[in-house]
């Protein structure tokens, strides 16, 4: 008899249980994701990134820029983005289950995670309330853009972030993402 394959299920305790070994760890819906140590090319992005969203963020009290290592937590799910924004945590001690959702998350696009970055994480960021998803694409390049109940955005040229609250939108030309002038 022809038994049907199953797939494990992972909860968060299995996922905390993993060792520090240099991978990220992931879990979307109680699936596992395992990705290598990210590029220099990758790093570089994200660097870049931060520094042109670290003014704006600071000058319009929105929070902080957070990196790997700080997490989302969404339903039994935990992601690390490349980048997020969102306001400081009011009780840091209780943990990243209550830390406040956050206002944009990033994700740089990797062979390895392409598909990962466009339907799993962006189907969790859209049902936890992010307000704006960027998946930066090293290869084409180009910034997609996804909002809740809006069609995506392609950047080719100039993108821009319009958080609530704030007075101006934060416009960024997508070359100064990849180190062009």
């Amino acid at each position: 008899m022809h038994m049907p394959a199953t797939t494990k299920v992972w909860t968060l305790e299995e996922l905390h249980s993993l060792p520090d070994d240099g991978n990220k760890y992931e879990l979307i819906r109680g699936e596992l994701f395992v990705t290598p140590a990210p590029t220099n090319d990758h790093e570089t992005i994200s660097a870049r990134l931060t520094r042109l969203l670290d003014p704006y963020v600071a000058a319009n009290d929105l929070g902080f820029v957070y990196h790997p290592r700080a997490v989302m937590q969404f339903e039994g799910s935990e992601v690390e983005p490349d980048l997020m924004v969102r306001a400081p945590h009011p009780n840091p001690t209780s943990g990243w289950a209550t830390a406040p959702t956050p206002t944009l998350v990033v994700e740089i696009l990797s062979p390895t995670t392409r598909r990962r970055d466009h339907v799993h994480k962006r189907n969790l960021y859209m049902d936890a309330g992010v307000a704006e998803y960027w998946i930066v694409d090293p290869e084409a390049p180009t910034v997609r853009i996804a909002r809740r109940d809006a069609p995506d955005v392609v950047a080719t040229e100039e993108l821009q972030w319009s958080p609530a609250g704030t007075a101006a939108p934060l416009t960024l030309r997508v070359r100064e993402v990849f180190g062009e002038t």
